[in-house]
Parts: C-alpha cells; sequence; structure tokens
C-alpha cells in the first residue's frame, strides 16, 4: 500500500522542464493576436493579469494594467472601504467624461471664479443657471484683469457661445471638435443641462492606449480580490463596478470554500475566478458551482514556501495542463499564476492550455507597484513578500491568515502563525508598459516560432521537447560574462 504510493507516483514538469518545438510558419510576430481570456465574459488584448498582493496591485498599477490590455487585481489586505475606493479610483480613471463638474453662477464674481479653479487645480468652470449651461469661464479670461477687476461678475466675462456635445460623442469626434473650434473643453450636455465635461488631456490620454482594457461603457475594467467567505466584501466590491472578483486562497479545493463560491456566485453580477488549485478533481468541483474562471498554482510563486513548508504542490506545467483538459470541455478560463520568470514561460503556460497568466515577482519592481524603493549597494529595489509571509498576515488587515484557513484564535499573536511565505526584494524595472512590452514581445516571438496567429491556435500547434539539465544550461547564455544586461533577461534574479 504505502509503497505504491511511491511507485505509481506521477511526475510533475515545470518551464524549465521544456522547450517549444520550432515549426514551418508563415506567421509574424508582429501580426499575431494575442487576445487572452480571464473569464467566461471577459477578453484581454493580453494575457497578463497582475497579482493580488499588497505589494504588486494596489490602484496605479490596476490603471496601468487595463490601460495596457491587461487587467490588475487589486489586493484585499485592507479594509473593504479602502478596497471598494480603490476600485472606484480605477474606474473613474478611464472615463473621459468628468461627471462631478463644478459649476459657478453667473452672478459670482471673478475674484470667487479664481478662487475655485485655484482650490480644485482646474482651468475652467462651466457657468450654469437654474441647471441650464449659459456660458463657460476660463483663467484666460480672468486673469488680464483680475487685480483691477476682481469684482466683477461672471457673466460680463464668461464665453457665451459655448460649444458642446452629447453622451453619445466618441474621443475622436470629440477630438475632432475641440480641434476645430480651438478649444480645450467640451461640455456634455443632455435636455440643456450638464451632465459632464470632457477636456483635451483626457480625449488625448484616451487615445493613447487604444487597446485598453474596457467594459461596455468605456471604463477601464478591474479585478478585486475577496476572501472565501466573505460576501459582504465581495457584495461591495460588486456593487463598486469591479469586472472580475477573484476568491483568493491557498487552497481552492477547500471543500467549504467550493460550497462558498458557489454561494458567492449567485450574490454577485461580476464573473467570479477561484483559486488557487493544481488538479483536475478541483477544477470539476468548481466548475460545478459555475465559477467563470480557475487560477492554477499551489507553491510556484518566487515568494511561495508552502511546497516546503507544508510538502504540498504541483509542479506549475503539469498544474495547468491537469486544470485545462477539464476547463477545456466547460469554457472556463485557466489562469496560471506563480513561477513565470520570464516571456517563454508565458508560451509554454499558453501552450499547455493556460488562457492568461498572473505575474507577481515581474511586476513587483515596476513604479506602479505600491512597494517601497530601496537602494541596496548602488542599485534600486522595491520590497516584495508573498500574502503568506509573515509581514502580510500580520500586517494591514492581515488577509493572509484566512487567505492559508489560519484564522487568528484568542490572543494570538504573529510568532503563532506559520507562515508559508518570505519577504525580500526585487530589482527595480522601470514602468508596467516597459516590462508588458518585453514581456507580450517574447510571446509574439514565441507564436511566430510556432506558426500561431492567435492563442487558441497556440493552444492547438505547439509542440514540445523535454530537456535535461544540460539542456537548460545550454538554453542560458554561457561560457561569457554578461557586460550589458539587457531588459527581458535579468542577470540579476
Amino acid at each position: 500500500m504505502y509503497m505504491k504510493k511511491l511507485t505509481e507516483a506521477e511526475t510533475g514538469y515545470t518551464f524549465d522542464d521544456f522547450l517549444l518545438l520550432p515549426q514551418a510558419s508563415y506567421v509574424e510576430p508582429r501580426d499575431v493576436e494575442t487576445v487572452g481570456r480571464v473569464s467566461r465574459n471577459i477578453e484581454l488584448k493580453i494575457p497578463v493579469i497582475s497579482s493580488a498582493m499588497d505589494t504588486v496591485t494596489e490602484y496605479e498599477m490596476a490603471i496601468a494594467m487595463a490601460q495596457e490590455g491587461g487587467m490588475g487585481v487589486i489586493h484585499r489586505n485592507m479594509s473593504i472601504r479602502d478596497q471598494v475606493e480603490q476600485v472606484k479610483k480605477v474606474k473613474r480613471s478611464g472615463d473621459i467624461t468628468i461627471r462631478d463638474v463644478i459649476t459657478i453662477s453667473p452672478d459670482s464674481t471673478l475674484r470667487e471664479a479664481h478662487e475655485i479653479m485655484d482650490q480644485e487645480e482646474i482651468s475652467g468652470l462651466p457657468v450654469v443657471e437654474d441647471g441650464v449651461l449659459i456660458g463657460i469661464i476660463s483663467r484666460r479670461d480672468i486673469e488680464p484683469i483680475f487685480n483691477s477687476e476682481a469684482d466683477r461678475k461672471v457673466d460680463q466675462v464668461m464665453t457665451r457661445d459655448v460649444v458642446t456635445v452629447d453622451e453619445s460623442i466618441t474621443p475622436s469626434e470629440a477630438l475632432d471638435i475641440a480641434y476645430e473650434n480651438k478649444v480645450e473643453r467640451l461640455p456634455v450636455v443632455k435636455d440643456g443641462r450638464i451632465v459632464g465635461i470632457l477636456t483635451m488631456k483626457d480625449i488625448l490620454e484616451r487615445k493613447r492606449y487604444p487597446h485598453a482594457s474596457r467594459d461596455s461603457e468605456g471604463y477601464l475594467r478591474v479585478a478585486a480580490a475577496t476572501g472565501p467567505f466573505d460576501l459582504e466584501r465581495a457584495r461591495a466590491l460588486d456593487e463598486a463596478g469591479a469586472d472580475v472578483l477573484a476568491i483568493d486562497s491557498a487552497h481552492g479545493h477547500n471543500m467549504n470554500l467550493v460550497k462558498s463560491a458557489g454561494a458567492m456566485k449567485k450574490e454577485v453580477d461580476a464573473d467570479l475566478i477561484v483559486g488557487n488549485i493544481a488538479t483536475r478533481e478541483a477544477a470539476e468541483d468548481l466548475i460545478a458551482q459555475d465559477v467563470d474562471g480557475l487560477k492554477v498554482g499551489i507553491g510556484p510563486g518566487s515568494m511561495c514556501t508552502t511546497r516546503i513548508i507544508a510538502g504540498v504542490g504541483v509542479p506549475q506545467l503539469t498544474a495547468i495542463a491537469e486544470v485545462a483538459d477539464v476547463a477545456a470541455e466547460y469554457g472556463v478560463p485557466v489562469i496560471a499564476d506563480g513561477g513565470i520568470r520570464y516571456s517563454g514561460d508565458i508560451a509554454k503556460a499558453v501552450a499547455v492550455g493556460a488562457d492568461c497568466v498572473m505575474l507577481g515577482n515581474l511586476l513587483a519592481g515596476t513604479y506602479e507597484a505600491p512597494g517601497d524603493v530601496v537602494v541596496m549597494n548602488g542599485r534600486k529595489y522595491k520590497q516584495y513578500r508573498g500574502m503568506g509571509s509573515l509581514g502580510a498576515m500580520t500586517g494591514g488587515i492581515g488577509a493572509g491568515t484566512d487567505r492559508y484557513f489560519q484564522e487568528p484564535r484568542g490572543h494570538m499573536k504573529h510568532t503563532k502563525v506559520v507562515p508559508e511565505g518570505v519577504e525580500g526584494v526585487v530589482p527595480y524595472r522601470g514602468t508596467v508598459s516597459e516590462v508588458l512590452f518585453q514581456l507580450i514581445g517574447g510571446l509574439r516571438a514565441s507564436m511566430g516560432y510556432c506558426g500561431a496567429a492567435d492563442l487558441n491556435e497556440m493552444k492547438e500547434r505547439a509542440k514540445l521537447v523535454r530537456i535535461t539539465s544540460s539542456g537548460i544550461k545550454e538554453s542560458h547564455p554561457h561560457d561569457l560574462l554578461i557586460t550589458n544586461e539587457s531588459p527581458n533577461y535579468p542577470t540579476l534574479k
């Protein structure tokens, strides 16, 4: 009985155990389509989401990820109120129409208008009487005469013939109208009443990111993590506009969690992804609860110690393939979470069934990540920690404790927590945009080698060859001293 456990144990594989085979191909990397799915109902222009870790994703990261075509998952190691506000910040940032318009009445003075502009850090004010837009006044109208005529009424100076637009206007149309009329702002009106305002700055910002992940109303997409049993948080995040909720747990096949996921799915409108898991049985049980996505990875992360402390896990490439074999039958996307070190690993994950990948380490060193910058030996680093680390389990609101099913009891101090992660630093890597450019560029190159025009073809066409430890050594640069570090192959790991 016990000996069979050893002799019949399967072999598990991870990224360094395989390479993708080059194939005859007419596909050019620049022409491939990198659209991936994160959930049943949501596609992303690039198959990358950022990890729900407190040193990786808050609203700045989520905005940057969505602008580049991916999506950020805001961590939950904060109060419900704070996390809701983070979601709202992402949603507001993607709206080219300023909804909370600050207005002024026509009988106000230029002094009052100037004070409002200074206080709110804006350059103009719509002039409204009885709710109806009658003009607009800007700093350029006020400043030439402010010193001598500060007590003049706004309606004596304002521009009366205001160029307005309706709510259905597109960014390109708004830009054309603004250029044609040489104006910096366009009031949005409905039945004569102002309902918003477009500025040139916001319109141009939208055009900078043509591949951004947006919902049906044009807002940036955002995901947010919730505890497996925190229905109050899930409802609040759903109400705030989160597109995806991610049940965040180290053991997604805990049957209490599985039942809770089914109940939560019925309570929210957002798509629900659940993890983490690593077996086909876990996939079957969660799919039976009608979840919208499966997050795969038990212990592959660079800061995770679960496989050592608990002795539990599945090498990541095997885990992805196991889950994908089941998920593909039901059209449920698979998110490969953890173990990604290079762009080639993303390609390998897709080749064995992943629809997108979740990144922590590779994004923790970016400008947009919330971790603090530290300087060691003249080089910049950013702090990075696992959500199972001592700091994450005892800091913030201690979200790591229920993630690892270690709820505080009585007066339990942090010394009584059993961490399954570590804390450290990663090299500073610049902006999210720069990192994603290299990662997606590497994925495109891989698809070209494999003759895959899109990710579905990559799953179907890709073939792998198993390699030895000597093959791994041969794959990396060797027999030289690297003097100039490549942006997609860091020498300091």
